[in-house]
């Protein structure tokens, strides 16, 4: 007999399990062969080889007519009915993953993608996929990825901002951003049309660090001029604040361009190495992308083409 290490090990067949519990409710082969749709040779067969598996116990006692469960069959009877239970219930819950009736969405997402983009994809999701649990983060790109790769979450919303290395990840296109800056009522650029960014080289610049490199402000140093950072300001509501105020100028994404303030104006900036950046929905290489994930991608794409990306002037 096998030991109970080695009855871990052991490949209980559903088939065979199947086979032994139509046999043990009908004690008979021919029936459950019937209700199988099967031969009874191949029941028989498969009675055969569970039994094997088992140690070479039998699990029925062949009668003249029909069978009987053993003493060792009725101890595998309560087994074979819990094991075949929780497969069919891994098989409805697979079943509910393949048909988004189920199952979890973890995503993450840069900031300015929480402004528009990211609300407008998550009503289009949860309006076709009502049973999917969301979890939602808020991060920047770097971080996003390094969640991403750690397994933590399933996609994230990332741009090229600070060019991260994207070389193991599978990329999902969405749109190219381009750029503005955020001038005050009153501004002689105010209202007016794109301009090139060096003609703020002498402004005072309002950003989230210090430094303009790994930020929307490298724009600037492709320019060919390192913009002054006078204040440094992380949030984008409080970042509008300061220009309103005349403390600066800022640069707005295109994605974070429908939420500015009434006076604030936006002026278009004229980039002729081509878009500021590019947002993608990305996955890890390699790994397999669940339906939900490629449900939410679509959910994305149709979200960009419901929000207005670009238009510049005042608001």
């Amino acid at each position: 007999m096998p030991n109970s290490h080695e009855f871990e090990a052991l490949d209980l067949s559903t088939v065979w399990l199947r086979a032994f519990l139509e046999v043990a409710r009908q004690g008979s082969f021919t029936v459950a062969a019937r209700n199988l749709g099967w031969t009874q040779s191949a029941v028989s067969r498969q009675i055969s080889s569970l039994e094997a598996a088992l140690g070479g116990a039998p699990l029925f006692d062949r009668l003249p007519r029909g069978v009987r469960l053993t003493e060792a069959g009725r101890v595998l009877v309560p087994y074979a009915e819990t094991v075949a239970e929780a497969l069919r219930g891994a098989g409805r819950e697979l079943a509910s993953l393949r048909e988004l009736a189920g199952g979890r969405l973890r995503f993450g997402a840069f900031a300015t993608a929480d402004a528009a983009l990211v609300p407008q994809a998550l009503a289009v999701f949860r309006a076709r996929h009502p049973e999917v649990r969301v979890a939602r983060e808020e991060g920047l790109t770097p971080r996003l990825l390094e969640r991403l790769a750690d397994g933590h979450l399933d996609l994230a919303v990332v741009s090229t901002t600070g060019r991260p290395p994207l070389e193991s990840y599978d990329l999902h296109h969405l749109l190219d951003e381009s750029l503005y800056v955020a001038v005050p009522a009153g501004h002689p650029l105010a209202g007016g049309g794109p301009v090139r960014l060096g003609r703020f080289a002498d402004a005072d610049w309002i950003s989230g660090s210090p430094r303009p490199e790994g930020t929307l402000l490298d724009a600037a140093l492709r320019e060919g001029f390192r913009p002054r950072v006078s204040h440094v300001v992380a949030e984008w509501t409080a970042k509008q604040g300061y220009v309103a105020a005349g403390l600066g100028v800022a640069l707005v994404p295109a994605l974070a361009a429908g939420s500015v303030r009434s006076d604030v104006f936006l002026v278009p900036v004229v980039d002729d190495g081509g878009p500021a950046r590019a947002v993608y929905a990305a996955t890890v290489r390699g790994r397999v992308v669940a339906p939900v994930v490629e449900a939410f991608v679509v959910a994305l794409r149709k979200a960009v083409g419901r929000i207005v990306v670009g238009g510049g002037g005042s608001n």
